[in-house]
């Protein structure tokens, strides 16, 4: 079922800063995507989803997500991982909390040196609460942008899409 083009091609196209997504049904955007994917990629695109509701983001989720034959996933969740344990190991300093405290750290992932780890400190010391936010917002769809990099109509392209939608 694999009609990647025509799903993309059916797409809103989204800017960063897109002030009308507002107007957008995030839930109907879902709803068509999903009806057109097939059963493996409906895994994949619930499994996206999921990383996306506070409750499920657990060692668990993340295991599951750093696992995952679905290379998007796979990456992306590496990369959000990363991204909280430094928003983690930031607070621990600021707080005075015990360093280490809080962070998850798994063993699929305890090879890898976070290279991003200098721009979200440099976010993270923004003194503006909304800007923080917006920054951590904006590397997160510089990875999505990363991750379709050299793809133009395959899944990866609608997992992106998904990130996005969610981060505007």
């Amino acid at each position: 079922m694999d009609n990647y083009e025509y799903i993309i091609a059916s797409l809103p196209v989204l800017q960063q800063d897109d002030r009308n997504a507002a107007n957008l049904d995030v839930e109907d955007i879902h709803t068509q995507i999903f009806e057109q994917l097939s059963g493996r990629d409906r895994v994949y695109f619930a499994q996206l989803l999921d990383g996306f509701d506070p409750a499920k983001l657990d060692e668990d989720f993340y295991r599951k997500a750093l696992a995952s034959p679905c290379a998007f996933l796979r990456d992306y969740f590496t990369y959000d991982m990363q991204v909280r344990n430094t928003k983690v190991e930031y607070l621990n300093r600021e707080l005075g909390r015990p360093e280490g405290m809080d962070i998850m750290e798994l063993e699929e992932d305890s090879e890898n040196e976070f290279e991003g780890k200098d721009e979200v400190k440099e976010v993270l010391s923004t003194q503006d609460l909304i800007g923080r936010e917006k920054g951590l917002d904006d590397l997160m769809w510089q990875k999505c942008e990363e991750l379709t990099l050299m793809h133009v109509f395959d899944f990866s392209v609608i997992l992106a899409f998904t990130a996005k939608l969610q981060i505007i």
